[in-house]
């Protein structure tokens, strides 16, 4: 991996998308969402998960799902005034009924409340149920490095778009699994991944800017690649490693779907086309409070040793630097924190349209 490509996003490289302050673009979301009917804290809380997932670099699950969002909203899919509760509770687990509510809400309580109960018991597991689609996973599972904990989450996806491994039948999800760790002085390690090849979302940034998809992510039913990205929708989402991939993915869906009396397999509802019904979208959330296993320093400053070990590795041909997981979300942050989240032609027209079409000011 070159240098000059380590500070990168899900974008297309495009020296004229319009840089965007962080707190700008919040606002502007956050109004959106005031505008359809979402209560002031709520509006701004979801606001603030989204614009969140723009500084990471997840370009394909923040601002760009607003325009969704909204025609979900407004549809009747979610409740706009939930009542997000706690069904079940032990020293160590919980499960969270979201009451349909915006998924990043229900995720930020949740791992809010993971974070807590580790806090006294080491560990928590807490099980949503009635959720939505939450935007991009690392930012709940970064949540918890600020408390020196370490979190995860993973979810099933919000619509089915793989197969079974050797069959045709869309029953599966991109059922994303992210970790964060924290570290001493080197960026923690944090990975957000599909376990398809590429997420619905990335795919979805393709088709926007036009451009074509790398062999290997999306197939057709004879099992040849689609490069297409405006044909993605009929085609079918590999899965990382083949078997290996298909099977994460099923545990996953089994104890972020089945395990909380959440949607799975053929029970999932395309957010995308269906803007009407209730998805009871099904995540997982814990979080490991490293003090009650050992010094939290001691274990952070050997995550920045090992971290070391690994980036000092003697490189392949033509490859310029080793880097960790999160590392490259760690250089995006601090770029877009100075100079601001890049907008593009095509995604601002999209946003400024959904201003327009629910009474608040464009963005710019």
């Amino acid at each position: 991996m070159s240098r000059t490509e380590s500070v990168s996003s899900e974008f297309p490289i495009d020296k004229n998308a319009q840089r965007i302050p962080y707190n700008q673009l919040k606002d502007y979301m956050s109004r959106v969402f005031l505008a359809v009917g979402l209560p002031n804290n709520d509006a701004e809380e979801l606001a603030i998960a989204m614009a969140d997932g723009d500084l990471l670099g997840k370009d394909s699950h923040g601002c760009i799902r607003v325009p969704m969002y909204v025609a979900r909203i407004k549809g009747g899919a979610i409740n706009k005034t939930p009542n997000i509760r706690i069904e079940k509770q032990t020293p160590a687990m919980a499960i969270v009924n979201g009451d349909n509510a915006m998924g990043h809400l229900v995720a930020r309580y949740s791992m809010n409340l993971a974070m807590d109960i580790a806090s006294k018991s080491g560990i928590a597991w807490i099980g949503l149920q009635h959720s939505n689609h939450a935007g991009a996973a690392a930012v709940y599972a970064s949540m918890a490095l600020k408390r020196n904990q370490i979190g995860i989450i993973a979810c099933v996806g919000s619509a089915n778009h793989a197969a079974p491994f050797g069959g045709s039948d869309i029953l599966v999800g991109t059922n994303p699994i992210a970790v964060a760790i924290p570290a001493l002085k080197e960026p923690s390690v944090v990975i957000d991944m599909a376990t398809t090849n590429s997420s619905l979302g990335k795919i979805m940034v393709k088709a926007m800017h036009g451009e074509a998809m790398p062999e290997g992510w999306v197939m057709d039913a004879a099992g040849k690649p689609i490069t297409d990205s405006a044909l993605a929708d009929d085609g079918i989402l590999t899965h990382i490693g083949g078997a290996k991939g298909f099977g994460l993915s099923m545990v996953i869906g089994f104890l972020a779907g089945t395990l909380n009396g959440a949607a799975f397999g053929s029970d999932v509802v395309h957010i995308g086309e269906d803007p009407k019904s209730e998805t009871n979208t099904g995540q997982f959330i814990m979080a490991i409070d490293i003090a009650h296993f050992m010094d939290t320093e001691l274990f952070k400053a050997n995550v920045d040793r090992i971290s070391k070990e690994m980036t000092g590795s003697a490189m392949l041909p033509g490859v310029d630097e080793i880097r960790m997981p999160g590392t490259n979300s760690w250089r995006v942050y601090q770029d877009r924190m100075s100079n601001g989240i890049p907008i593009t032609a095509p995604l601002l027209k999209k946003l400024n349209e959904t201003a327009d079409e629910v009474g608040v000011p464009a963005l710019i």
